[in-house]
């Protein structure tokens, strides 16, 4: 029975990949992928602007050398990031299409039926969608309107709701949003029957056209638990195809005196013969590109062997298996609990890649036997079959998916601190917890920045949005209790609420498109590299926050004890309140700046010293 009205037809997973994008079905109990109109099981995530109208998949990418200006790829590179990006600069120089920033929004120019246009990413993803949509009502004979689909597993909220956008945009209604790997690994389970004691450990080795995800699950008895998530949201095969650009791009300039890499038109001819070689390479040691009239009538002909292949690209190699380590210590677990290492995406099909996994896995034999091209669209398939009513289903009846957040969660703390309340790698959907309180007498406003990222630091993690609960409890600091909720649905889509438990006054935020205090996903994979790089910074700069928060402390209770001293002689007493307002200032000249623990140590010896034997005085006098 299904959950939807007449006429949407069945739910369909899509693989909205960065480079080739695929569409399955769970039809007559089984996942079927399904072939485009030109018979291909993949479509190129290409969409082409002519005078005489848009082309989307083959025939947009088939013509791209003759109008790479006005033909776009790689949308995905751009959906829910800043104009700003390094990455988004980077890629840029090897676009033959022009990116505009709108607000800081990147923005898509071309010309379309002799007019120029605009287009943000969401929008040429809706047209990929749109495409896949397609392909699948032309197979099943009947409308489509529900999806699931995929998105790396290291997308921020923001990006994920881009892509929930598009969704949109294409007229479609997006059930679920979920990650590659845990798709990837859907494709591996289903079919396999565990009787390993404890379930099994299965590795996901995500390396496709644009991006890069390792995932570690446990699959045990149709639940798909996921143990831990890491990767580079900036590395796949379109990298490995820009070194090999880059080295020909020399040679020819070598050869011929001559720089094509202003020339679209050439670089785009020419990045297709690379792309060529690169399948070529993973099956012969070498092969041939051969361009006719390249640049200036000049025919381009040249060998490249896998060993310079490799070479070129050795360093982005290596990258692939930092990730790997990284999510075995996140998930606690050793190499040698690893069942199975599965790999996905067309980039794990080149030799290196493997021959470096199997020996960090020290010889383990990878597994092969899932089509890394459909995996992804395969496992958002059996998904939206769950989702679509089709639970009474055999196989899928007893899937059980269970996902995690890629980055910790948390307030900012009076102190600068990041308080998390959510970790990283939690499963979700989750709902988090924690108490907070007030840290002024008598104060009845609180704000709440929240925050996501690994350094201890609040201000060196992403600002996700800023809430305030008003009207607290009229009360001493610290007495108030101010219960925090963070509440994850299965997208990874956030709502942070705060409620004072005396006077239930509630507020809540919900973190959405925020583009302005959203991540891009090198600016995250960045925070994981840098806070691994600089824990032991870290743990100085919280000593150094611990030891600030002491000192501003006993200065406010210094502070409040100036009333009652009244009694104490003129000398005194001017001797008190020149002392706490000369290390109050001390502590505002110092706002914007992390000192050193000895400096926030002397400053509060130097107070304690006055203060004491000031009070002591009064004690003694029996004033107190």
């Amino acid at each position: 029975m299904s959950m939807f009205g007449k006429g949407e037809g069945p739910a369909i997973g899509i693989d909205l990949g960065t480079t080739y994008s695929c569409v399955g079905v769970w039809q007559h109990g089984h996942v079927e992928i399904i072939a485009n109109d030109q018979g291909n099981r993949t479509t190129p995530s290409y969409v082409a602007f002519t005078d005489t109208g848009r082309l989307i998949g083959d025939a947009a990418k088939n013509q791209a050398s003759m109008n790479p200006i006005n033909t776009v790829f790689d949308a995905k590179r751009l959906i829910g990031r800043r104009f700003n990006d390094a990455s988004v600069k980077s890629d840029m120089e090897f676009w033959p299409f022009k990116v505009r920033g709108v607000d800081n929004k990147p923005m898509i120019v071309v010309n379309y039926n002799n007019q120029e246009k605009r287009f943000a990413a969401e929008e040429i993803s809706s047209m990929i969608l749109v495409k896949m949509r397609e392909i699948a009502e032309a197979y099943l004979g009947s409308t489509v309107k529900n999806a699931v689909v995929t998105v790396p597993a290291y997308f921020n909220d923001f990006q994920r709701q881009a892509t929930k956008d598009a969704g949109i945009i294409a007229g479609m209604n997006v059930l679920r949003i979920i990650n590659e790997p845990t798709a990837a690994a859907i494709a591996y389970g289903l079919d396999r029957k565990y009787t390993t004691v404890g379930g099994k450990n299965v590795l996901i080795f995500d390396l496709g056209g644009g991006t890069f995800d390792v995932s570690l699950l446990k699959i045990e008895e149709g639940i798909f638990e996921v143990k831990a998530t890491t990767g580079d949201t900036h590395l796949g095969g379109e990298d490995f195809d820009n070194t090999m650009v880059n080295y020909f791009v020399q040679e020819f300039k070598r050869k011929h005196e001559k720089d094509i890499s202003k020339n679209p038109k050439a670089l785009r001819r020419l990045r297709t013969s690379c792309e060529r070689a690169k399948r070529i390479l993973s099956s012969s040691t070498q092969t041939i590109i051969e361009i006719d009239s390249l640049y200036d009538g000049i025919d381009f002909s040249s060998t490249i062997t896998r060993a310079r292949f490799e070479e070129l690209n050795m360093d982005l190699f290596k990258n692939c298996t930092e990730p790997v380590d990284k999510c075995l210590k996140d998930a606690k677990m050793d190499k040698s609990s690893v069942h199975d290492v599965v790999l996905i995406g067309g980039s794990t099909r080149i030799p290196k890649v493997q021959q470096l996994l199997q020996e960090f896995f020290n010889g383990k034999e990878l597994c092969k036997s899932i089509n890394p091209d459909e995996a992804v669209a395969y496992g958002a398939a059996v998904q939206a079959a769950i989702l679509g009513g089709e639970g009474n289903i055999e196989k899928v009846q007893d899937v059980l998916l269970l996902d995690v957040t890629p980055l910790s969660l948390g307030i900012e703390s009076d102190n600068g601190q990041m308080s998390v309340v959510v970790p990283r790698n939690t499963t979700i959907p989750t709902t988090k917890e924690s108490v907070f309180t007030t840290v002024q007498n008598r104060q009845q406003c609180v704000e709440f920045p929240v925050y996501e990222g690994e350094s201890i630091i609040a201000k060196q993690n992403r600002l996700l949005g800023i809430f305030e609960l008003k009207d607290i409890q009229c009360a001493p600091k610290g007495v108030p209790q101010l219960n925090v909720c963070f509440n994850i649905d299965a997208n990874g889509i956030m709502v942070v609420s705060a409620e004072d438990k005396s006077t239930k006054k509630k507020s809540k935020i919900t973190i959405v498109n925020n583009n302005k205090g959203r991540l891009s996903k090198m600016e995250i994979a960045r925070m994981i590299k840098e806070a691994e790089k600089y824990r032991f910074e870290d743990e100085e700069n919280k000593k150094k926050l611990e030891a600030k928060a002491a000192l501003m402390d006993y200065t406010h209770d210094m502070e409040e004890k100036i009333p009652s001293l009244r009694k104490l002689k003129r000398a005194d007493k001017k001797k008190y309140e020149d002392e706490v307002a000369k290390t109050s200032r001390w502590l505002d000249e110092n706002e914007n700046r992390l000192a050193e623990c000895k400096e926030y140590e002397d400053q509060k010896k130097k107070l304690e010293n006055v203060c004491n034997r000031i009070i002591g005085k009064m004690h003694q006098n029996g004033c107190g």
